[in-house]
């Protein structure tokens, strides 16, 4: 794996793609972590936890998976990813933000995610280097994304 400083923006604008990387190792979510989570959040909605009243009134036929605990699952992807490259010399890495957000497919509880990333910039600034990488959630076998997020990270040495 080739291995990049943080701080050489040139070579890290060379892995900028508009191409997603490989699909990161799949991560099942059970209706117990949607429960765990409604009970972390206080979002007992139905038609993520009253798996019966799903069954009956649901467009979806069961319960679906909040749209934050999906996105909430991307430590956990990535550290089941397969990276182009590996940064090094990074004391401090921080999330900065996010440019873009979006929930574009339901997620049906039971299902298996995986997770794929692009390196969308780099740049230096006074603070850091800022990179922006886009991560795709997908249920597994679904060809159009459930999540979309931009996630914009400093990186200091």
């Amino acid at each position: 794996m080739e291995e990049i400083r943080f701080d050489d923006i040139d070579t890290l604008q060379t892995h900028v793609s508009e191409e997603y990387g490989d699909f990161c190792e799949s991560v099942e979510i059970t209706q117990e972590m949607v429960n765990q989570f409604a009970e972390v959040t206080g979002d007992h909605q139905w038609i993520h936890v009253d798996v019966e009243r799903c069954e009956k009134e649901s467009p979806f036929g069961g319960p679906i998976v909040h749209g934050f605990f999906t996105l909430s699952l991307l430590p956990m992807l990535g550290t089941r990813a397969k990276p182009a490259y590996k940064t090094i010399g990074v004391k401090n890495a921080v999330n900065y933000g996010s440019d873009k957000l979006r929930f574009l497919s339901p997620v049906p509880v039971g299902s298996k995610v995986h997770s794929r990333t692009r390196l969308v910039s780099a740049e230096a600034g006074k603070k850091g280097v800022r990179l922006e990488q886009e991560t795709a959630i997908h249920v597994v076998g679904n060809d159009r994304p459930a999540v979309i997020y931009n996630m914009i990270t400093l990186l200091q040495g």
